[in-house]
Formats: C-alpha cells, structure tokens, sequence
C-alpha cells in the first residue's frame, strides 16, 4: 500500500512539471500547482462520476458505447462510427507511455476496441474480473488521466483559435487568457472542463445539421462580450440548448440537458465547491 502511494504521488509531481512546461508553449495558458490539478480531477471525476468507484466503468442508458475513467472517456467497439470523439484508447496509449503495466485485454493501448457488444452484456460483466481490475487500474491512475484531459485543452487552443477570422485571432487569445486567469483555478477548469466535456468543436464530424457545440462554438458566441465565466456559461448553455434542438429525435437528448446545464453551473465561483 505505501509503494502504490508513493508511486501515486509520483504521477502528481509528473504532471505538475508536465503541466508547467506545456503551459509555457501553448497560448500561454497558466500552470497551476500540484494541488489545484488534484483538486481538478476530483471536480471532474465529481462532475462525471458522482466521486462513486463503481461509476468508472459506466455504459449510460440512452448511449450506444461505455465511458470509462474520471473522465468517462468514451470506447467504442471495432469499426463503430459515432459522432463523437473516442477518447479512451488515447487514455490507454498515454498508460503505455507513462509505463503502466496493463493486463494484455488492454494492451492494444491506441488501437484496443470495447470487447462489450451491447449495455445489456456490459452490465451482466459489472463484477467480472475484468471489469474489477479495470476499475482499480482507473483509480490508481487518476494524475494520468488528468495529464490526458489537460493536454487536450492545451494542444488543441491555438488551432481553435486559428479557426478565428486573422483578424480576430489576437482579440480571440486575449479573451482566453482573460478567463483562464479568472478565479484560480476556476477559469482554466471551465476551459478544460467544457472541452473534455463537449469537444473542441474541430472535428466536422461533431456537428448536428451542421451546427457544433465545442469549445469552439462557445467562444464564437461570446466573441462580441468579456470572456468571464458568467458569460462563458451563458454562451455554453445557448450552444448545448442549440444541440439538442438540432438533434435526432430518436437520441432524445433533452433528457440530458438539465444535468449539463448543471454542470455548466460549476464553473462559476458561487457553485464551485458543489
């Protein structure tokens, strides 16, 4: 028990220098110290999974793919097409990375496929063997999963803000760095949150009759006001209310629209120890 702890502290003092180099290269976005990314992953694995251990191996009702993590990171089977961003492979190509010993159903690392054909199989599997050491691979990794969650926010900013009319894009910078300085450490977690959250808005795969709901989406609807976090969430909640109106109807996703709005509630100052 001390060596896991030891190891795990480890991780932490990784990613905090991790984290202070890459913020030095991308838009110069803030670093934040050890303990406001452990305080940033339990605000995600609360936002996500309730801070429930069961809940790091979820299929959701209503979705067609399992989420896995504090980030609930999506795993998609071999060859399924899904208009979101498959995210937990790269998780486990980053284990890999990081020298994580994975059992060999997980070792495909990149490439490894969902081996659960439906969320009737994957909950019959819940206490399975597998399933349980997953689980405890998952909460003894939780600094790595943060490194991965962070990173997507600062390798994907500057192309979001090169999506910007050229002359717009300094303004666009300006703006980002005015919110991710706002509150330590909350104006950088609603950036990283809502990104890892609902996307980067990039991919033109992720759009419901041609219209995104990333972090992209949401900076252009507030681009004519002060990036404050109010306003971040103001323009976040028109943007997701815009996603479910342009939905298939089949997906029924106003069902969710309240649990995301109460996200989006987070980020303020008011509701963030919530």
């Amino acid at each position: 028990m001390r060596e896991t702890s030891k190891k795990f502290h480890s991780f932490w003092r990784v990613l905090f220098w991790y984290f202070l180099f890459i913020s030095k290269a991308y838009c110069q976005l803030p670093s934040l110290s050890q303990a406001e990314l452990q305080w940033l992953g339990e605000r995600i694995f609360q936002n996500e999974c309730a801070g429930q251990f069961e809940c790091l191996t979820s299929w959701n009702p209503g979705e067609r793919f399992p989420s896995m993590g504090i980030g609930h990171f999506i795993w998609y089977q071999q060859g399924q097409a899904e208009p979101f961003e498959e995210t937990f492979p790269k998780v486990l190509a980053l284990f890999n990375e990081r020298g994580i010993v994975l059992p060999k159903w997980l070792s495909g690392g990149r490439n490894a496929d969902a081996p659960w054909q439906n969320r009737n199989q994957f909950n019959a599997q819940l206490q399975s063997y597998r399933m349980r050491e997953l689980r405890q691979i998952l909460a003894s990794t939780k600094p790595v999963q943060v490194e991965f969650i962070s990173r997507r926010l600062y390798t994907s900013i500057n192309e979001i803000i090169k999506q910007f009319p050229i002359e717009q894009q300094q303004a666009t910078e300006d703006k980002i760095l005015y919110l991710a300085n706002s509150h330590t450490p909350l104006g950088l977690y609603t950036l990283m949150d809502y990104l890892h959250f609902k996307g980067s808005g990039l991919d033109p795969g992720e759009r419901y009759q041609r219209k995104g709901w990333g972090l992209l989406q949401v900076l252009q609807q507030v681009q004519q006001a002060t990036l404050t976090v109010e306003n971040f969430v103001a323009a976040a909640e028109y943007v997701l209310e815009r996603r479910v109106m342009n939905a298939p109807p089949n997906r029924e996703e106003h069902r969710w629209l309240p649990g995301w709005k109460k996200r989006l509630q987070t980020y303020l100052p008011d509701n963030s120890a919530q």
